[in-house]
């Protein structure tokens, strides 16, 4: 996909700027976040921002490469997701 037309090229940056505008907010919740659920849907929106990310990028890059981190990155996502709950029903 080539990426010569200039409103393509507009719209791939606006949709950059808007996902690290929610990975920064993100950060801020899993700082600053009042319980572990809270943090924990956070850093599920900083992995999702971050693939998401690396999509866009493997489009305007065209790099087929940036295809197989982010699949990776998902099953990270999931396997720390699933770990994670496990973890907090064993404790309660």
């Amino acid at each position: 996909m080539s990426l010569q037309n200039p409103l393509m090229e507009s719209l791939l940056v606006t949709a950059l700027l808007l996902l690290l505008l929610s990975l920064a907010l993100g950060m801020i919740r899993a700082l600053k976040g009042p319980s572990l659920e809270d943090r924990l849907l956070s850093i599920l929106l900083l992995g999702t921002g971050g693939v998401a990310i690396l999509l866009l990028l493997s489009v305007s890059m065209q790099l087929t490469a940036l295809l197989d981190v982010s699949l990776v990155l998902v099953l990270l996502a999931a396997v720390v997701a699933a770990a994670m709950t496990r973890r907090e029903s064993d404790d309660a």
